[in-house]
């Protein structure tokens, strides 16, 4: 199994942790510390020597902050995580704060007043310090850059990882690295950029065509590089990931550095160098101006050719979809002869992990899955640990969430599931929610529109019925790399254009508290629509569906449905059998036939 049902935080344990932290900053003379989710590099997963949150407060979210403070302690959490964070952390010494309803410098000017709040240079972006210095300007607060004080007062504090680096191969990254370097080079030049610096993993192995392990559920590397305007790059990692077979991948092109050489090397950059302030620490930038370079601000030149991917990504992540969707028909099919109250979550999540792994091609899951029943799918990053393995009940909604990491593709999809009958309640939220997914899943739009111009199309069945969730539509995915790609979003706050070649997923929901949970996700891809008779010749854009797995038509209340819904419906569950029946036993393609009959 690659998924533990461990729990692996306390509440019990954050009051000592925040008084030895407290103490740290009375020596410093600091009125408060920040305490971020986030290593280094800034990606929103982290290692276990990273997880300096979670360890402090006990909160496990993949997305928030803590501001400690002498007398008070903020966790700043956002909508997916306002139920959780009860659970997780002890009331009496954190305070669980709305982000980002709150912003965390007006949070600080009325609970502190006047004095310095330190920060670790390493986890925090540039834009993110400079947005809060500017906010803070005149009040009495002082940022300051400082020691990490939770590294000060973590006893067992794992060591940071070191997995190998592994080169990817080029018929699945579709275009070898080299000439990667040298067409992101010329944008450099074109820009007046000598280098760039990358500070995020997945740019540098999406960019050098390399993999790692890391971080868990990611198959990347920890390390940095400097792209140079001549296509060449420094890559800092440490020696014991670096094999002779990575030496001849990477060539003489890609110059190999230890990780304390990185500040030097900054130090020594000359001319403009470019820092993406989104993703950028501040500490890089620190060394830049302590040395000969003029700091650049722009986006991480990978970003944007790494969200486009190429035919041969596009032809693997469809493979493994296909791959993938045998291995949920086998679990769905398991799932429907299997007696349900005699079930627990965890025991869904091992069937499934199960179903992936006969596929013989499983590297690791893509992220923990989501197996919540009942109350528990109203927390829509739920994660099931042997103290909250709920048993299954008559009537619950299952939301079952989950993906799988192969050499040719990352997948993530959610079904939505019954046990017994559910009610007419449950049926209608479930099918205003499907609504959603099909009204994105049918969508010709212009080129040029960014995702905050397609969400709403996702949530207008549920406005109609006075109805909304708390999270995006979709975010990107790699194509084995992570399962949270940037920066194509379908999302209200997005203003990425949607390109050609962006993978997304398609994923609204819908989260009673204490009561039920529901969403239904599909991956999807940008390609360009098909012409129409008698339309302007302006360029337009549509999604092709990459994941073909049956929507549980029990939960539909066929009279909400138009008469173009109800055709979507039936044309992708005959889909579903024409691409998936072959791969199956004759067992599950029996179950497939009736899963996927018309309504």
């Amino acid at each position: 199994m690659f998924q533990s049902f461990d729990t692996p935080t306390s509440p019990e344990a954050g009051p000592p942790r925040l008084a030895a932290l407290r103490e740290e900053m009375a020596k410093a003379g600091l009125a408060g510390f920040l305490v971020p989710r986030a290593d280094a590099h800034q990606g929103e997963y982290v290692a276990d020597h990273d997880a300096r949150l979670a360890w402090l407060t006990g909160f496990t979210g993949s997305a928030g902050f803590c501001i400690a403070l002498a007398d008070v302690a903020g966790v700043f959490i956002d909508g997916r995580y306002r139920v959780q964070v009860k659970d997780q952390v002890d009331l009496g010494h954190f305070t669980p704060v709305a982000w980002p309803e709150t912003r965390p410098a007006e949070w600080l000017k009325a609970q502190l007043g006047e004095g310095k709040v330190g920060f670790d240079p390493w986890l925090h972006a540039v834009s993110e310090i400079e947005s809060l210095e500017k906010t803070l300007d005149g009040s009495g607060i002082e940022l300051t850059a400082a020691d990490n004080l939770i590294d000060r007062v973590w006893p067992d504090q794992p060591a940071p990882p070191t997995g190998p680096i592994t080169p990817y191969p080029l018929e699945f990254a579709g275009e070898a690295h080299g000439e990667k370097r040298a067409r992101l080079a010329a944008t450099l030049a074109e820009a007046g950029h000598r280098a760039a610096v990358l500070t995020l993993p997945d740019s540098i192995a999406w960019l050098l065509n390399i993999r790692g392990s890391d971080i868990p559920r990611n198959p990347v590397p920890h390390c940095f590089a400097v792209l140079h305007d001549d296509g060449s790059v420094d890559l800092l990692a440490a020696p014991g990931k670096i094999s002779e077979d990575l030496r001849d991948h990477l060539g003489t092109g890609v110059r190999l550095h230890a990780p304390d050489d990185f500040g030097p090397l900054l130090r020594r950059l000359q001319g403009a160098v470019r820092i993406d302030p989104a993703s950028c620490p501040v500490w890089v930038r620190m060394e830049l101006e302590a040395g000969a370079a003029e700091v650049a601000r722009g986006s991480d030149p990978c970003i944007l050719p790494k969200a486009c991917k190429s035919e041969a990504e596009i032809a693997g992540t469809r493979e493994a979809h296909l791959r993938d969707a045998a291995a949920m028909c086998r679990l769905l099919a398991w799932y429907e002869a299997a007696d349900k109250t005699s079930l627990r979550e965890i025991d869904i999540v091992t069937a499934l992990e199960g179903c992936r792994a006969e596929t013989n091609s499983l590297l690791d899951i893509s992220f923990d899955t989501i197996c919540g029943s009942g109350p528990h799918g109203a927390l829509p990053h739920y994660r099931v640990t042997e103290a909250t393995n709920r048993p299954l009940q008559e009537g619950d909604l299952i939301v079952l969430d989950s993906g799988g990491q192969y050499f040719d593709g990352t997948t993530d999809i959610t079904r939505t599931l019954v046990v017994g009958e559910a009610g007419a309640e449950e049926r209608r939220c479930y099918t205003r929610v499907l609504q959603g997914m099909i009204a994105i899943s049918r969508l010709r739009f212009p080129k040029g529109l960014a995702g905050m111009h397609l969400d709403a199309f996702a949530r207008r069945p549920l406005w109609e019925a006075g109805l909304d969730f708390d999270h995006g539509t979709g975010h990107g995915v790699g194509t084995y790399l992570c399962v949270h790609e940037g920066p194509q979003r379908l999302s209200r706050i997005s203003e990425v254009p949607l390109q050609e070649g962006m993978i997304l997923s398609n994923e609204p929901g819908y989260y009673r508290e204490g009561a039920f949970g529901i969403r239904i996700e599909n991956l999807i891809v940008v390609q360009p629509a098909a012409p129409l008779d008698g339309a302007d010749a302006r360029e337009m854009l549509e999604f092709e569906t990459l994941t073909w797995v049956p929507i549980e038509t029990r939960l539909i209340d066929p009279d909400l449905l138009t008469r173009a819904e109800r055709s979507w419906i039936n044309a992708y569950h005959a889909m579903c059998r024409n691409k998936i029946a072959p791969r199956l036993d004759e067992a599950t393609a029996m179950w497939l036939h009736r899963a996927t009959e018309p309504i």
